[in-house]
């Protein structure tokens, strides 16, 4: 059975009340060194990482189940538990069953950073899971890297994330194919001058932003400008009047639900009355409550998984997932949640042995396996090559409205 470790005096409560979330960046914290038990000893060398020695498997995940993204942290934890779970009830790995640390990293970079410290260096976990922003990856990231400890990142798509090392992956696509896609899909739609809005305080925003904007300028579109927010911020009407007087054809806003909900509604205020798009910072159930109606026939680019799917291992998935989670839905992120989970596990089947590095190994060669959100082929750089799809907001729901491979795109 799963021993889920309650690193939060918030988390237990989170979990309690997380039906209230549905599915789905600076602070620093003292580390505070906890007991591991006995039960899953696992030791540390130089040249081996950390080892399991006792009789679980130790996983580590961090993420935002708590703060600004909290319903990120909340959806992919979701989809982690539920494939540590499935496993244990399997049998576990060779005999030995998982056990997930999970840690809050409120939504903070310096905060992930600190509880990945915590992770690898007092818990000795063989693997690490998280996290959604590419802001808290790539703080994070360095720590599992210097351990020889593999991270495995289920949505930060910042192509920073994975360059940091070789214990570093993802199961995701990486923002120089979503932007590309984006671009290529707004030249389809005849959009041929966009807005470009970013977050200048997210990484992600920033390179899907900069990377969105030189594809669109080479199929012969053009940028009509480019201004620029801050999360956190919660009055953007001066620079949506700019948007409107560059007279665009679309509106490209690539942050977080946090923020865009808002600026959706403040964008009609101005009256800014083209479409708007963006990409998968959007998925979230409580990005329509916080746009009320401004987003209905907008679109915005994301994973390859959605409810209404009918194959076979997503219906599978799906049933699961809601038999734990009574009356819910699962969207990308508890997707790719479950896909993070799963290459490990599979990849521990493979390994070996039972330490980091050569669980990294393993890990690496990860090629055709059926995710969920996908099929994951880990590429040299340590990226899954994977199709997007485009969803256009109908009401309270997300609906296919096209998808792209990367062929497609010319990639």
């Amino acid at each position: 059975m799963i021993q889920l470790r309650q690193k939060s005096s918030l988390f237990g409560a989170l979990l309690l009340g997380v039906a209230l979330f549905g599915t789905g960046c600076k602070d620093k914290e003292e580390a505070k060194p906890s007991g591991t038990g006995k039960t899953g000893e696992t030791t540390s060398t130089a040249s081996r990482g950390n080892t399991v020695t006792g009789d679980t498997i130790k996983i580590g995940e961090y993420g935002s189940l708590t703060g600004d993204n909290s319903t990120f942290g909340i959806s992919t934890h979701r989809g982690i538990q539920l494939a540590i779970e499935e496993t244990n009830a399997a049998g576990g790995i060779n005999g030995k069953k998982l056990e997930l640390i999970s840690e809050d990293d409120n939504s903070k970079a310096e905060q992930a950073k600190t509880v990945v410290q915590k992770l690898v260096s007092n818990e000795k976990v063989i693997a690490v899971i998280g996290e959604v922003a590419s802001s808290r990856s790539i703080m994070a990231a360095p720590v599992c890297q210097d351990a020889k400890v593999p991270m495995v990142s289920p949505s930060s798509t910042n192509p920073k994330v994975t360059a940091i090392g070789d214990y570093i992956f993802r199961v995701c696509f990486t923002d120089d194919f979503q932007a590309v896609v984006a671009a290529q899909f707004a030249w389809d739609q005849g959009y041929k001058n966009v807005a470009v809005f970013t977050d200048v305080k997210s990484d992600y925003s920033k390179a899907f932003g900069e990377l969105f904007a030189k594809r669109f300028k080479t199929l012969g579109g053009k940028v009509a400008a480019e201004p620029t927010y801050q999360s956190g911020d919660v009055d953007f009407k001066a620079q949506l009047a700019t948007i409107k007087g560059a007279t665009p054809d679309a509106v490209l806003i690539p942050g977080y639900y946090t923020e865009v909900g808002t600026i959706a509604r403040q964008a009609r205020e101005v009256g800014v009355t083209v479409p708007l798009f963006g990409g998968d910072g959007w998925e979230s159930d409580q990005l329509i409550p916080g746009a009320g109606t401004a987003l209905e026939g907008c679109f915005f680019t994301n994973h390859f998984f959605s409810h209404d799917m009918t194959e076979p291992h997503i219906t599978s998935f799906i049933a699961a997932f809601q038999k734990v989670n009574p009356g819910k839905q699962p969207g990308a992120l508890d997707a790719l949640g479950y896909d993070a989970a799963k290459v490990i596990i599979e990849a521990l089947k493979r390994a070996k042995s039972l330490d980091s590095v050569a669980l990294r190994d393993a890990i690496a060669e990860t090629k055709d396996y059926q995710g969920v959100a996908g099929k994951i082929t880990l590429d040299a750089n340590r990226n899954a090559r994977k199709e997007a799809v485009l969803f256009k907001i109908v009401g309270k729901e997300f609906k296919i409205f096209k998808s792209y491979r990367p062929e497609q795109v010319g990639l």
